[in-house]
């Protein structure tokens, strides 16, 4: 048949060289399945699914809370950057996870005591209202009343006190009740939050009506058994790096990520265990890997997922600058076929440029493809616009880059204690891309597209296409990769996606 397996492309043909994406060219199978039909739920940890394999990478110009809740309402994930205070990171993936609550267990709550002003800070704190009154101001006592928006509307003073203002005359849920029932009263009351009350008429949960509208909407959310989105955070191998650990999990994090350029250190490995051992309900993934030894390591160490790749994203200069890493195709195709054996899924970190990599990562064994070039300049990614030469950009930096380690990120490098800072990344820009509201359904689409292609109806069955044998690749020649993109023509205008 034509073309070759995976193992004689990387193992048996040309044993020295190493491939990226760009080397490889995919074989069409019978395109049988329709767009419609196709999935693309897979893991990306043990333990959590996500319904689209695209994961936000932890740099400072790429995932706050805006990107992550983006991502993961789309059925991606969002890793949250550690280039910040402990503070300013626990308090993003607060945001994350109070974005899309199904019954909000910890509601702020007010006392009758309290003024107008205290409900105008927490709605400029937080960004809603809607806040229950309770006896004692506090989750657990007797709800009285609700202050809604429209309860201030016409409220000039501050300083009246809250026993004044809110409504009394209250829609509630009676304890115990499933959050299919709440949502049917709720929906059918018209009213903006539906207190959950026990016997006692004790306030127990919230339900708010927004998270109706937004389940609706996004049905491919990933979210957590309490309905709120799943968010990953980012930490280092550093003592202090276990305080940020404790915030991180108080703040609900369900994935941790330990970032490092080089994951295969003793370093690493002792923070895996210490997490292991103290947040045992905290997934982990660990990275950054190349190779099926450094993988062995990490699993043997207890990590749930691998970030894979080394020096190969579009800022990154760590094989310039060190001679050490590895093509991306080659270091996805040989920790993938190791970690497949004990369940471990692999994120393919770097060397995306196109959704043509994309697919080309998850035909060789990614469980998920981790972003950063692509997502940056995007309305959601961290910083402002600025135009050049009449060009909309957005600033896009490596965490290796010096611009990145003076604010925190030489830790990744093993370089926090170091006179000398050897950049291994650089600083620069990136072209305006629109909102994620268009973006990610446009790569959602094309990846749909390459495997409708292939003959694949789902990733499962890609990865048993993988491991058979059946699913072919070839090599690209320098001529054949030319050919392969827009050539022998006298201008382009290329569109990425139309709206």
């Amino acid at each position: 048949s034509d073309g070759f397996s995976a193992d004689q492309i990387f193992n048996k043909r040309f044993g020295c060289a190493s491939y990226t994406y760009d080397d490889l060219i995919l074989m069409p199978g019978h395109a049988s399945p329709s767009i419609a039909s196709m999935k693309l739920e897979t893991k990306c940890t043990k333990n959590i699914s996500l319904k689209t394999p695209l994961i936000s990478s932890p740099m400072d110009t790429v995932t706050e809370s805006n990107m992550a809740v983006h991502m993961a309402l789309y059925g991606g994930l969002g890793i949250i950057h550690y280039n910040m205070t402990i503070e300013e990171q626990a308090y993003h993936v607060k945001q994350v996870k109070r974005y899309k609550n199904g019954f909000i267990m910890d509601p702020i709550c007010l006392s009758p005591e309290n003024t107008v002003a205290d409900v105008m800070d927490i709605k400029k704190r937080f960004g809603y209202g809607g806040i229950p009154i309770t006896e004692n101001g506090k989750i657990g006592g007797v709800l009285l009343g609700i202050v809604a928006r429209r309860d201030l509307d016409f409220v000039n003073d501050t300083s009246i006190k809250l026993s004044n203002v809110m409504s009394t005359n209250l829609i509630t849920a009676k304890e115990p009740v499933s959050l299919t029932e709440a949502n049917s009263i709720l929906a059918k009351s018209k009213k903006g939050k539906l207190p959950v009350v026990n016997e006692a008429g004790e306030l127990v949960a919230l339900i708010s009506r927004t998270d109706l509208i937004k389940n609706r909407d996004f049905p491919l959310a990933t979210k957590d058994q309490n309905k709120q989105l799943v968010c990953g955070a980012a930490i280092g191998t550093r003592p202090e790096d276990r305080l940020r650990l404790d915030a991180l999990a108080a703040a609900g994090v369900d994935v941790i990520v330990i970032d490092s350029s080089q994951g295969d250190s003793m370093y690493q490995h002792q923070m895996i265990r210490h997490i292991k051992s103290k947040y045992p309900n905290i997934d982990i993934v660990g990275g950054n890997v190349v190779t099926a030894r450094q993988a062995m390591n990490l699993i043997k160490n207890g990590v749930s997922g691998l970030r894979v790749g080394m020096g190969v994203g579009s800022i990154c200069t760590t094989q310039e600058v060190c001679a050490v890493g590895r093509a991306q195709a080659s270091a996805v195709y040989n920790t993938s076929k190791l970690a497949r054996k004990f369940g471990v899924p692999v994120w393919a970190d770097g060397g995306v440029g196109t959704t043509g990599h994309i697919v080309k990562a998850l035909s060789i064994g990614a469980s998920a493809v981790m972003m950063g070039s692509m997502l940056a300049g995007t309305e959601e990614a961290p910083g402002e616009y600025f135009f050049q030469d009449g060009v909309r950009l957005k600033r896009y930096r490596g965490m290796g880059s010096i611009e990145a380690m003076v604010k925190g990120s030489d830790k990744r490098y093993f370089a926090s204690g170091s006179k000398v800072k050897v950049a291994q990344g650089v600083s620069g820009s990136v072209v305006d891309k629109g909102t994620l509201r268009n973006y990610v359904p446009h790569l959602i689409h094309s990846i749909k597209i390459g495997m409708q292609d292939l003959g694949s109806e789902n990733l499962e069955e890609l990865k048993k296409c993988l491991e058979s044998g059946k699913l072919k690749f070839e090599l690209r020649s320098p001529a054949a990769q030319r050919e392969g993109g827009v050539h022998s023509i006298h201008s382009v205008e290329k569109g990425v996606f139309e709206t």
